[in-house]
């Protein structure tokens, strides 16, 4: 019984189709986490890949979206633009923040920014060139959302978790059945003979 719903043609279509989008998600969202680790987010092809971990550019960046930062010519950035780049002073020491370009000042021939979180209300310790690791080119579509499925507890469990036991399971049945099934034919049958 088991055997005709595994073999049938309306079980294995969209068995099938479920597997691919499973393992493509699983693949892509692991690229994503090799790149990153490997490379240390050190820049690839002039591009870096962050997932947002605040509130502080809703409406434009929500967390757990993943955004594309290019390298550009610092001489590109304006007031508007929305950059990353590595705190070094008070609250943000240490820490890769996303945030929009509010002011560029030139002071003795060198350049500082001033950013500010779109939420937040006051601005970010002033920045200059060498801290900044590119512009924000925009969030990475496909990677963002299985970013917000897999780190919703829920999502994951209903989206990559439950489809991914139950594909296992399949495969497993279908071994099994199918070994089962070899034997029951070498029981009939009796053993192959050996060709020489």
């Amino acid at each position: 019984m088991l055997r005709k719903i595994l073999d049938s043609k309306y079980f294995q279509i969209p068995f099938k189709i479920v597997k691919f989008i499973i393992f493509l998600i699983l693949i892509v969202y692991l690229a994503f986490i090799v790149i990153q680790r490997i490379s240390g987010n050190q820049s690839i092809f002039g591009y870096r890949i962050f997932a947002v971990a605040t509130g502080s550019m809703v409406p434009d960046y929500n967390v757990n979206d993943v955004l594309a930062i290019k390298e550009v010519d610092h001489d590109e950035l304006q007031v508007g633009d929305d950059i990353t780049y590595l705190g070094e002073r008070q609250d943000v020491n240490g820490k890769i923040v996303t945030h929009r370009i509010i002011d560029i000042k030139t002071i003795d021939g060198k350049k500082t920014y001033i950013t500010k979180g779109i939420n937040n209300i006051t601005e970010d310790p002033s920045i200059e060139d060498d801290q900044i690791y590119g512009k924000v080119m925009g969030k990475i579509p496909v990677v963002t959302e299985i970013n917000h499925i897999i780190k919703n507890q829920y999502g994951f469990f209903f989206l990559i978790f439950i489809p991914l036991v139950t594909v296992i399971f399949l495969e497993i049945a279908d071994t099994v059945t199918e070994i089962k099934h070899e034997k029951k034919d070498v029981e009939e049958n009796g053993e192959p003979e050996e060709i020489i």
